[in-house]
């Protein structure tokens, strides 16, 4: 049993690939077992010569047993077998070691739809002071990730999700030992019970209870003899997304938004991991990777790097990297390693068609080289997609006539040529999607069982997996009777992560068909209060929704604080879950030496009706606190509040009303300890009727106030207060006037930095119905790119520039018209030679309105107000430039 001590020790047509093939995958897998979990051709195995990972928490404290059921020996044989007569649903523990004669009368585990339920009593002649842990070790479990809801005193103490492999055909055994602690608020003086009790998915029906048993080697009751550090809830596990503009960069966009995500999904704060994978064959993937590392350190987050490109490196003769590779690692380490503690080899090497070699190399470099820059530095294995070699199952990246899949062909899917990489690194991986990760073959659960030759007391190396979730078309397994199948399956998936694995990444926060959030647009142009939950199916629960739940249950970390519920009666025997903990206590990020100050108060429904809870909490400090509350709500200002005001004596009350599945996180700290922050990033823009709308950054604070002048020397002055949300609409302005503006905090002394503008009728047309088109080639230069939003992207001709060549657009309705913009500031020689520009009702006769040279940067074509439906802008000069457009823009006065 472990005790915690600590030991020494993309390319889009790719991504289509491999979503297909993980489609094809999941429709062809079928169960070759039963319900009952007989495993047929299982390899035997000396679980004594298999080694456990030190874990990725806090030691625990020692303690003192106060009962046991059963030796922790590895077999199950003293207990009687589930589902026969004698077995009882009640025990009586009273000593801390049980008779034989007992333990034949106690199921050897729980199965859903036989014995659900196991109750056990025993007697405290006083509370233990540091409250008691729960272990119990697992021997066996169906791939349904089955959970046992613990009870003490008819209260929730916690769910443990419980992985396990029978109902594949895997022939190695996981086993684990998972611990709970039990908070003394939930013991008494005299006889205590303790409830072990099935509970299903939250979407599924009870057609699941057959499927969701365990076997179990023994059970065990400590009294704690000092503090814990952690609330244990089954497994200490961290868990994040990643946060990227347009698949592939961190830019400014991804910078601004990467709070309000890690806040919206409860992992702020509490040392939870993000993937930054900016890519070194991306223009401008890491143009604000500086900024983005930083926003992580403040908000006491961790992250797994991955940057260098591995498709062209060509290694020296003696194998290792040639000295471009290296030095492209080496200034990245130079420049970002204090905020990184994790580095993943390479990304899906055999889908990808990469070579072992190249792997072995770098990691190499990492273990030489990467902990010397980086002395905290722990390295990842690759992320592992498990891909079988061309002739099974075809991959992209294909050179020459060779076809093939990772060099030599097919190695991710054999473990022993994993394994190389893996005695080589600190932590594995594996990618998994959907149920793929107990599929038989390319499972990332059941082949980490191969490769390791099993599990004794869970698996033998740490794992940080750096992909995991669902597309649209995942559903859960219909055996399960689930109501909502696509939430279902992203639910299921994210428990069995729970149950297995120590840290795990949410493939991306925007990304089409595995998104979490609404995507399709440029982050840099968006308002990051404005982002929006994507729903993958109508009427079914969310991922954001499912991730916040378990994220609120499992991954917010802190020394726990003392809490009584005070509707003891209206919770009693119901799945509701709370959580509180002071992120102070927690140790200093390796690397960055993040620290948070933050009191986290979480409150979880996981009950299919509302539930309400009133809950008396014991904060650190006897004091006024303020901060925020996420709950329910479609947006990110809908599901955010902020809370000014409460008074803790040290206590603090709470009272929540939870719709079902609902997840509502605090995060609080002392009002003598939240500086004054100016708003940051305000911006300004004309809009319609001689307005101006301004946005800026959410700072603390229930409210602000807008601050103007008119021209850039007068005193600005407050012209609206108590604004709740990051924007407002400053309107009846005067034409051609200068204005100034800044924002602060209601009762703040710090402002934004100032922005200035000049109020003008003239705004941009909505872009949304337009048509644009050209005369060049589209095939290879996509027309819509100049409309999309987003500058890295361009329209171009593909050649050098020649007369005759035109960029057509269609507004959709006929409008006044008086300005195009044509900006290509990315690419600032790409200018049009000479101009002529066109207009027309009907796109067939044409009439010229205006015509000039191209300028730098960006051209800017003014004419009298025209009234048109289609514009036409013709190149009449030549040049040894492309002629570019990153964003086009027409303006009219309606």
């Amino acid at each position: 049993m472990r005790t915690r001590t600590k030991k020494k020790t993309y390319k889009p047509l790719h991504i289509l690939l491999k979503f297909v093939a993980l489609t094809i995958l999941f429709l062809l897998s079928v169960s070759v077992f039963g319900d009952n979990g007989t495993n047929r051709g299982k390899v035997e195995v000396d679980m004594t010569k298999l080694s456990s990972a030190s874990d990725v928490g806090p030691e625990l404290p020692e303690g003192t047993v106060l009962w046991e059921l059963g030796q922790h020996d590895g077999s199950a044989g003293e207990f009687a077998e589930t589902g026969t007569a004698n077995v009882e649903e009640v025990v009586n523990a009273a000593s801390s070691a049980l008779k034989s004669s007992v333990l034949q009368k106690i199921p050897s585990g729980l199965r859903g739809d036989t014995n659900p339920e196991l109750r056990i009593s025993y007697k405290l002649d006083k509370i233990p002071v540091n409250g008691v842990l729960f272990r119990v070790s697992i021997l066996d479990a169906y791939k349904s990730v089955p959970q046992m809801s613990v009870f003490s005193n008819r209260q929730l103490s916690g769910i443990i999700q419980i992985a396990g492999v029978s109902g594949t055909d895997s022939k190695y055994t996981f086993r684990k030992t998972y611990e709970l602690y039990i908070p003394k608020e939930q013991l008494i003086t005299g006889t205590n019970e303790l409830k072990l009790q099935v509970a299903r998915g939250i979407y599924s029906s009870d057609m699941e209870d057959k499927y969701n048993w365990w076997t179990w080697d023994n059970l065990r009751l400590e009294s704690l003899k000092s503090p814990i550090k952690e609330p244990i809830h089954g497994s200490y596990t961290l868990t994040g997304t990643m946060v990227n503009n347009k698949q592939f960069y961190f830019d400014e966009g991804a910078v601004t938004h990467l709070p309000y995500i890690m806040k919206w999904l409860g992992v702020a704060y509490s040392g939870n991991i993000m993937r930054t994978s900016c890519a070194s064959d991306v223009g401008r993937s890491c143009s604000n990777m500086g900024d983005y590392y930083k926003v992580l350190k403040d908000y006491n987050m961790q992250a797994v790097a991955l940057y260098l490109y591995t498709g062209d490196i060509k290694l020296k003769e003696d194998g290792s990297l040639p000295e471009d590779a290296e030095k492209k690692l080496t200034d990245y380490f130079e420049q970002y390693s204090p905020y990184f503690q994790y580095y993943e080899v390479d990304n899906e090497p055999g889908l990808f068609n990469r070579s072992k070699a190249v792997n072995l190399a770098i990691a190499e470099w990492l273990n030489k080289k990467g902990k010397t820059i980086a002395p905290h530095l722990q390295t990842v294995a690759p992320g592992w997609a498990y891909w079988p070699d061309y002739s099974k199952d075809s991959c992209g990246n294909q050179r020459g006539t060779s076809r093939q899949c990772g060099d030599p062909d097919g190695w991710e899917r054999d473990p022993e040529q994993r394994d190389e990489l893996e005695k080589v690194t600190d932590l594995t991986n594996g990618h998994s999607y959907g149920e793929s990760y107990i599929f038989s073959n390319g499972g990332s659960f059941t082949e980490n069982l191969k490769t390791f030759g099993g599990a004794a007391d869970g698996l033998g190396k740490k794992m940080l997996t750096t992909e995991f979730g669902t597309s649209d078309s995942h559903v859960d397994a219909y055996q399960y009777g689930a109501s909502e199948r696509t939430a279902a399956v992203f639910d299921r998936i994210m428990r069995a992560h729970i149950g297995y694995a120590d840290m795990f990444v949410q493939h991306a926060a925007f990304f089409k068909n595995f998104s979490l959030f609404k995507y399709g647009f440029n982050l840099e142009e968006h308002d990051p209060a404005k982002t929006e939950i994507y729903y993958t199916k109508k009427d079914e629960d969310s991922r954001v929704s499912i991730m916040r739940r378990l994220d609120l249950a499992y991954a917010t970390h802190g020394a726990p604080l003392s809490y009584d519920i005070t509707n003891k009666n209206a919770l009693a025997d119901k799945l509701v879950y709370v959580r509180a903990v002071d992120t102070s206590t927690l140790e200093p990020l390796a690397g960055s030496e993040a620290t948070s100050n933050k009191v986290l108060v979480n409150f979880v429904n996981f009950e299919e009706t509302p539930q309400t809870v009133t809950v008396k909490v014991t904060m650190p400090k006897k004091t006024v606190y303020e901060g925020e509350r996420f709950g329910n709500g479609d947006t990110y200002e809908e599901a955010r509040s902020y809370v000014s005001e409460r008074k803790a004596t040290p206590v603090l009350e709470f009272t929540e009303t939870l719709a079902p599945g609902e997840a509502v996180q605090y995060i609080l700290e002392p009002s003598s300890e939240v500086a004054d922050v100016a708003p940051q990033g305000l911006k300004a823009a004309a809009v319609k009727g001689l307005s101006v709308k301004l946005n800026w950054l959410e700072a603390p604070g229930a409210s602000y106030e807008v601050l103007r002048a008119d021209g850039s020397g007068s005193d600005l002055k407050v012209v609206a207060s108590g604004i709740a949300d990051t924007g407002y609409t400053d309107s009846k302005l005067n034409e051609g006037t200068l204005y100034t503006y800044a924002v602060r905090v209601v009762g703040s002394g710090v402002m934004s930095e100032k922005t200035q503008i000049t109020a003008t009728g003239l705004v941009p047309l909505d872009r949304s119905d337009w048509k644009v088109s050209s005369n060049v080639n589209t095939e290879a230069s996509n027309p819509e790119n100049a409309i999309d939003g987003d500058r890295r992207t361009r329209w171009d001709t593909g050649k050098h520039q020649a007369s005759g060549e035109y960029f057509q657009i269609d507004l959709g309705q006929v409008h006044s018209v008086e300005a195009v913009d044509l900006d290509y500031t990315l690419s600032s020689y790409d200018y049009p030679r000479g101009y002529e520009l066109y207009i027309s009702d009907d796109a067939k006769n044409w009439n010229k309105i205006v015509s000039g040279k191209g300028k730098l940067e960006m051209t800017k074509i003014v004419f009298a107000p025209v009234k048109t439906r289609y514009i036409r802008i013709l190149q009449t000069g030549s040049g040894g430039n492309y002629w570019s457009i990153q964003e086009m823009q027409v303006y009219s006065r309606e």
